[in-house]
């Protein structure tokens, strides 16, 4: 299953105030590993950003101003979560700047079942506590030293661990079928990847172990 880890990051909190997307971030998760897919731009908002929103991302008037609109990478964009679940912390927020740009284009929006809200999923797993992004990390003991500032594409790669945690889905990656007899090529140092396949032993492999059991061992809990 192909799912798109979102984030963005903008001029401010509310688009009834005209507040606009300055940044954009998107990884691909194929069956809950990361692939090396990905979508990041910058934008120029063609407005000032806010005191708060500069405190909190750090991108400053003067950044934006030589970035693309986003009328000039929509098209790219939507090509690229195009019919894939959208994973997104609060998504709410996100998607009302984006659907808010798409439809200045008068392109049409996003559909809301077509996204996985980690924050709800958050609250109903942990209700009463803090269920932020850093918090969640804490939790999960997920490494998030390098979230000096909010940035799209960092918070897309926490949001993609702190996903597969959410849906109890953690495991480390071991693909059996892409084996292929010695050449397997699988950097078990990766802590990174994850893998929710179960692999099935053979009826063949059942009995050998079964045998093995019994002939090696008086008294087990197997038989």
């Amino acid at each position: 299953m192909i799912e798109i880890v979102l984030d963005t990051e903008t001029t401010g909190l509310s688009v009834k105030d005209g507040h606009r997307i300055v940044e954009i971030g998107c990884i691909e998760l194929n069956n809950l590993i990361p692939t090396s897919k990905k979508f990041h731009c910058y934008l120029n908002p063609e407005r000032k950003v806010s005191e708060k929103a500069l405190e909190v991302h750090g991108y400053s008037d003067e950044f934006l101003s030589s970035k693309k609109k986003f009328k000039e990478v929509a098209d790219e964009f939507l090509k690229f979560i195009e019919n894939k679940k959208l994973i997104i912390h609060n998504a709410e927020f996100d998607l009302g700047h984006i659907n808010n740009e798409l439809s200045l284009l008068g392109k049409k929006k996003i559909n809301k079942e077509n996204v996985i809200d980690t924050l709800e999923l958050a609250r109903n797993k942990f209700p009463g506590s803090s269920i932020s992004l850093d918090a969640l990390c804490k939790r999960y003991r997920i490494d998030n030293t390098r979230r000096v500032k909010h940035t799209a594409i960092i918070d897309c790669e926490l949001l993609a661990k702190v996903y597969v945690n959410l849906i109890d889905q953690k495991e480390p990656t071991l693909d059996f079928n892409s084996f292929n007899n010695e050449k397997s090529n699988i950097n078990l140092t990766d802590k990174n990847l994850y893998y929710k396949k179960v692999v099935k032993p053979t009826a063949e492999q059942i009995q050998l172990h079964k045998s093995y059991l019994k002939k090696t061992l008086k008294k087990n809990f197997f038989n």
